[in-house]
């Protein structure tokens, strides 16, 4: 009889512990329901809707107009002879680079500088104020720095160098731009790269230096090594915003220009939905860019692998 008690007993457990684990779970999901619920009608299915519309011509508004296209919105998308692949997937793609690029470089020194610096606090505020500031504000601030009678060009005159039209010049535009970007975007990977450089062990640092390690050496064989999870969410992060970045453009070009000079794929993504009601031709933009970058962070992704880095 014991014996057939304590299998019935050994037969119930792992139901009723299943029992509890599937309320549990009904739980879970109750109160996660309105955050899925807001994913979906706010994400899942406008991305749904973009592929079809992509597929599709649209002028927007009456759904009835809704006229299948085939791929024909992709072929003239992706045609050389249009102006979406050069200039302006060119310049999407040069903006990007440019200002990650720029943007990284100078986060990982200022960070590095601040975790020697005293008052660690008030320097890491500081560099993430033009995080917190507007696009408007901070676009339209360095536009006034870049005017030929403007901050920078006087300081170029008082150095004997002609004035530069910054936003004018067609050689100089995307390039002033990027620099912008860039230094807006430093002050959130400071903080990143802050925390990541406090949580290497001084310990390592300390051997280092009883073995005879100068600064750069310290910097080059622990920290950067060590850096390197921070480094990629960084990057990540970075280039998606580059790449999906067009505010900017907009204030301080007004029009991508002069001569598309400036005009990146969100902007013009932007144009031709909203200004020319294009929306099929828009959203075969928007999945062309989406396969960009997925493209750049898979293969982020698959670089920090190979070298057995990790994001957490």
């Amino acid at each position: 009889m014991t014996t057939a008690v304590s299998r019935v007993s050994a037969v119930v457990a792992p139901t009723r512990r299943l029992g509890k684990l599937h309320r549990e779970g009904r739980a879970a999901y109750l109160f996660l329901s309105p955050a899925l619920l807001f994913f979906c009608v706010f994400l899942i299915l406008p991305f749904v809707f973009a592929i079809v519309l992509a597929f599709s011509d649209w002028g927007g508004f009456d759904l009835g107009t809704l006229k299948w296209a085939g791929t024909s919105n992709f072929r003239d998308v992706l045609s050389f002879n249009g102006i979406f692949v050069k200039p302006i997937l060119v310049n999407t793609l040069l903006f990007a680079f440019g200002s990650v690029f720029l943007a990284t470089f100078g986060s990982v020194l200022v960070a590095y500088c601040i975790d020697r610096l005293s008052f660690q606090g008030f320097w890491r505020v500081l560099y993430f104020l033009p995080v917190v500031a507007t696009v408007v504000a901070i676009g339209n601030v360095w536009k006034m720095m870049y005017q030929p009678a403007g901050l920078i060009n006087g300081v170029l005159n008082k150095l004997g160098v002609n004035s530069i039209g910054f936003l004018s010049d067609a050689s100089y535009a995307l390039p002033s731009v990027t620099v912008v970007q860039a230094w807006a975007s430093i002050g959130g990977a400071v903080l990143i790269l802050t925390a990541g450089l406090k949580a290497i062990p001084t310990q390592y640092y300390e051997a280092a230096e009883v073995d005879g390690a100068n600064s750069w050496h310290l910097f080059w064989s622990i920290t950067l090594p060590l850096l390197r999870p921070a480094l990629l969410f960084v990057l990540i992060t970075q280039f998606i915003g580059g790449l999906q970045s067009f505010a900017l453009i907009i204030v301080m070009t007004g029009d991508g220009g002069p001569v598309n000079a400036t005009n990146v794929a969100a902007f013009e993504m932007y144009q031709r939905a909203f200004k020319y009601g294009a929306w099929g031709t828009a959203s075969a933009m928007a999945m062309v860019l989406f396969v960009i970058i997925l493209a750049i962070t898979l293969l982020q992704l698959w670089i920090a692998r190979r070298r057995g880095e990790e994001t957490s």
